[in-house]
């Protein structure tokens, strides 16, 4: 019984220190602020009219306290970036974040959400990039109330933080590949509709640069076309159709690099990285659109701290953090 019991506490405490945010003195940036589609959303889409909703089992199954509005079984990307930054309690989605718990960041990410404002709305309601930004202009606008309405204060504040942001994944998989509901497709060929969408995320971050982001992890896009869905989808046409999916996605990752390149020659006491998500999925064996935590660990420790030198450019989130 003794035996037994000892047992019981062991994976009791194990299961605990699996979900106890990593404690420091101090996170190593002030802010960690995020933007994104599903990967990263943390509850936004809770109260939404919307298909694209999590806060249900078996989504949350093994969270403390159940389904949160996270599409997956546990902690998430940003999640396990939080820890690994520092932070003591995970950020707030914009949904539900009030009072000076926004200067420890805030995350807009929307499950459905794009970089274009149609994508994803055969799903119902979600957040776009835009209206993401608009919510983060909301957050910069209190964040200078709370320090004392001043804005150079508050601009210091804000240019040390980390800005994550995921996104593009539902432009193509709820627009571009979704011709039943849209017509992009129609408009532009692979490599025009790859171009189009980098400009448009270009105009986006240069916003969130006016915003004050300074220190920015850019995310690619992960092997879309063998997500479950694609792959059920493809399934009459065999391999050419998950690689006309994943080539079209490779186009726009490589304009992402081009971007940090841009950005980091361009802007002023500026950095951006690109975090390659494709070819960490190449080595984790893991695709799916909505990974399991246990995925998710693997993403974020080395989109946190390198394991290959593919796996980020030019370094990874710790190297930005130090900045």
């Amino acid at each position: 019984m003794k035996t037994l019991l000892m047992l019981l506490g062991f994976l009791l405490l194990s299961n605990l220190q699996k979900y106890r945010v990593t404690e420091t003195s101090q996170p190593q940036v002030p802010c960690f602020f995020i933007f994104g589609d599903s990967i990263s959303d943390n509850g936004n889409n809770n109260d939404l009219v919307t298909m694209a909703k999590a806060n249900y089992q078996p989504y949350g199954i093994d969270f403390p306290g159940g389904p949160t509005g996270r599409f997956t079984n546990g902690r998430n990307l940003v999640d396990i970036i939080a820890e690994l930054l520092g932070f003591a309690s995970y950020i707030p989605p914009f949904a539900t974040a009030r009072g000076e718990e926004i200067l420890k960041g805030v995350n807009y990410a929307s499950g459905a959400a794009g970089i274009r404002e149609e994508s994803g709305q055969e799903q119902g309601d979600r957040i776009c990039m835009d209206r993401q930004l608009q919510n983060h202009q909301i957050t910069v606008s209190n964040i200078i109330k709370l320090l004392g309405n001043n804005e150079s204060s508050a601009t210091a504040y804000l240019n040390k933080c980390i800005y994550s942001v995921a996104i593009g994944s539902n432009d193509y998989l709820n627009n571009y590949f979704l011709p039943q509901y849209y017509n992009t497709s129609s408009i532009y060929n692979e490599e025009q509709y790859a171009a189009v969408l980098a400009q448009q995320l270009y105009q986006q971050l240069l916003t969130l640069h006016k915003l004050g982001a300074r220190k920015v992890a850019l995310f690619g896009l992960g092997l879309l076309g063998y997500t479950p869905v694609e792959l059920a989808t493809c399934s009459t046409n065999g391999s050419s159709c998950v690689e006309n999916i994943d080539n079209a996605v490779a186009l726009f990752n490589d304009r992402l690099v081009s971007l940090v390149d841009d950005f980091n020659t361009n802007l002023p006491n500026a950095t951006f990285i690109f975090i390659n998500t494709t070819q960490i999925s190449l080595n984790s064996s893991s695709a799916e659109v909505h990974p399991t935590e246990a995925a998710y660990v693997v993403y974020g420790e080395r989109a946190y701290r390198v394991e290959s030198p593919t796996d980020a450019y030019p370094f990874d989130i710790e190297s930005l953090a130090q900045l």
